[in-house]
């Protein structure tokens, strides 16, 4: 079988590529309006929090499983099947908004849904991005990841604004359209995106679930990636929380609050074009912690200079090398896990981010009502800063090198079900040969 050619010529990449964008940039628009439609038909701010959160617990229960049914099942099929039940579930949500039938709880139903295959859907994507490329391609692939998500969190809030301005179900319509998208770019898709799946089904679910926590307890470097994903999850969104609180709570401008996001999305949208060759240049492993020094030290910007046009400058500064941090990271991990273990190690791990997802704003809600912003960027600051030092000073990051030696390091792990999986799993940092 012939390698891989380079990602602009590589159609199966550029295919996945398009599918996911056009996904996350319908559901960025749907989500958009999700409180502002629930607030709508019940007049409740609560029941609108109570709405959005049934949907975050979808992915969380569903995330684990997922990571087993992606290793399991043939990737293309998942892929598409997620998406023909995505269009479908944003699709019903339009027509019942259209026909004025909608209800809060059928929102809820539909997010949750929603978020169920989604998680399929992710989980499975990167396994079957990491089939169509070759190792060293990783840091750009993931690097467009990082790119598209940007842009999608530039375009979803204008756009679903413009589109929830002309009718609250108009919204939806745009998800459901992203999602159809998908599924004509995925079925274009002909590369094969698994390995043996024989192999795969040969061990109980359950005890797959089991070797993929197993896996990644036993690597250190997983290990710590999650811990630093909730920490970097649990600080950032924490702080922007907390300043977006403070701002309306000042009466900041609805423009000037959202101008904020607008310039995150668009300087991430500048470090994702840079990462990749920042990656060739400087070790991914050196480049995450510096990268994660840069965010705190921004934070501590933000806390001395305590106003809106710091919070500005600072949010700019320091979110730039963030790209190049879950690029580097994110792509090395995928690089050197076996194919077979993909969709649980992604799983696990973003188990951590879920986790932490509806942690952030109550932590963030708590401290700013008690000891007012400033000590709250403190907090995040210095929480983030004690990471950063936590993070250099375990070698297995600190020794990720450039992406052309990540191949290098490809793990040797058992096949599922085999006997061995306990006896060498204790050295799981083994490179294959």
């Amino acid at each position: 079988m012939s390698e891989p050619p380079s990602l602009l010529r590589n159609a199966p990449y550029l295919l996945l590529m398009s599918g996911k964008t056009t996904q996350i940039m319908g559901s960025g628009i749907g989500m958009f309006a999700v409180p502002l439609v629930a607030f709508g038909l019940t007049g409740s701010v609560v029941t609108a929090g109570v709405v959005a959160a049934i949907g975050e617990a979808g992915s969380l229960l569903a995330t684990l499983p997922a990571g087993v049914v992606a290793d399991r099942f043939d990737r293309r099929r998942l892929l598409l099947g997620a998406a023909v039940t995505g269009t479908a579930l944003w699709g019903l949500a339009a027509a019942a908004g259209v026909a004025g039938i909608l209800t809060a709880w059928q929102l809820a139903v539909v997010l949750f849904g929603v978020s169920v295959v989604t998680a399929v859907f992710n989980t499975a994507e990167i396994g079957a991005i990491r089939a169509v490329i070759r190792p060293d391609q990783m840091a750009p692939a993931m690097a467009a990841v990082q790119g598209r998500s940007a842009v999608a969190s530039l375009i979803s809030g204008p756009v679903g604004g413009v589109l929830y301005a002309i009718a609250s179900a108009v919204p939806f319509v745009a998800s459901a359209v992203g999602h159809a998208a998908v599924v004509v770019c995925t079925a274009l898709v002909r590369s094969p995106l698994n390995g043996d799946l024989a192999a795969a089904k040969q061990s109980h679910p359950v005890e797959q679930l089991k070797e993929g926590i197993r896996f990644v307890a036993r690597m250190p470097l997983l290990r710590t990636s999650i811990w630093l994903i909730m920490l970097i999850n649990l600080t950032v969104n924490g702080a922007l929380i907390a300043i977006n609180l403070q701002l309306v709570q000042t009466h900041t401008a609805p423009l000037l609050i959202g101008l904020l996001d607008t310039v995150a999305g668009a300087v991430m949208l500048i470090g994702s074009v840079v990462a990749a060759p920042l990656m060739r240049r400087i070790d991914a492993g050196p480049l995450a912690i510096a990268g994660l020094a840069v965010v705190a030290a921004a934070f501590f910007g933000m806390a001395i200079a305590h106003s809106y046009a710091g919070y500005l400058v600072f949010a700019a500064l320091g979110f730039v090398l963030l790209p190049s941090i879950n690029s580097g990271v994110g792509g090395y991990i995928a690089a050197i896990v076996p194919d077979a273990l993909q969709g649980r190690v992604n799983s696990v791990s973003s188990l951590g981010y879920l986790a932490v997802a509806p942690v952030a704003p109550v932590v963030a809600g708590a401290l700013l009502a008690r000891l007012g912003i400033q000590p709250t960027l403190w907090i995040m600051a210095a929480g983030l800063a004690a990471g950063v030092i936590a993070i250099a000073c375990v070698k297995e990051i600190r020794r990720v090198g450039k992406p052309d030696t990540w191949a290098a390091d490809a793990i040797t792990w058992p096949a599922p079900g085999a006997e061995a999986a306990d006896a060498g799993a204790d050295a799981p940092a083994e490179a294959s040969a």
